[in-house]
């Protein structure tokens, strides 16, 4: 574990939700964490609602080696990594290093589409959940689930939850106790 936590954000090159990355990145800004964001490739991307966010580095350079933490941010957008390679083999690498893996509102579909989500309890958008369970995932119906290291998250209502999740996760595998109330 590094001595000041280190987040991967990956969002999409166009459509992402706001919120869903917005109260995620500052939760993390709040917590201290040091947020790296990855895309398709590097420059600026636009949210769903206008939303301007610099990629600092493309999704085929992200490892999870170097993080304590890969968060996937939800919205229309994030259909681009359903298939991804690049995405798949992030996520399998967080899962197998032990690291906090976490995404919400459609990209839940990313993680079982990696095959990391499978015999696993989560959530994800309504419009995702029957994808879930073909994929052999555990649905729950919380606005937030955390399975191990993988935090998962139902929408853009449940972003400050989801985050608050996160933070926590990564304190707890830093060996640090979560803030009073968190999960």
């Amino acid at each position: 574990m590094n001595a000041v936590p280190r987040v991967l954000v990956v969002v999409a090159p166009r459509d992402f939700r706001d919120e869903e990355y917005l109260a995620p990145r500052h939760a993390f800004d709040a917590a201290g964490f040091v947020t790296t964001v990855a895309s398709t490739g590097t420059g600026r991307v636009r949210g769903m609602l206008g939303t301007w966010v610099p990629v600092d580095q493309s999704l085929a350079e992200a490892r999870a080696a170097d993080h304590d933490a890969v968060v996937f941010v939800g919205g229309d957008g994030a259909a681009a990594f359903f298939d991804s390679p690049a995405a798949h083999r992030l996520c399998a690498d967080a899962d197998r290093g032990g690291r906090v893996l976490a995404a919400l509102c459609v990209a839940p579909s990313i993680l079982a589409n990696a095959g990391v989500l499978s015999g696993r309890r989560a959530t994800c958008h309504p419009t995702r959940r029957a994808h879930l369970a073909s994929r052999g995932v555990v649905l729950d119906d919380a606005p937030v689930v955390v399975d191990g290291w993988i935090v998962t998250a139902d929408g853009p209502v449940s972003a400050s939850a989801f985050a608050a999740a996160v933070v926590a996760r990564v304190r707890l595998r830093a060996g640090t106790p979560p803030l009073d109330g968190a999960p």
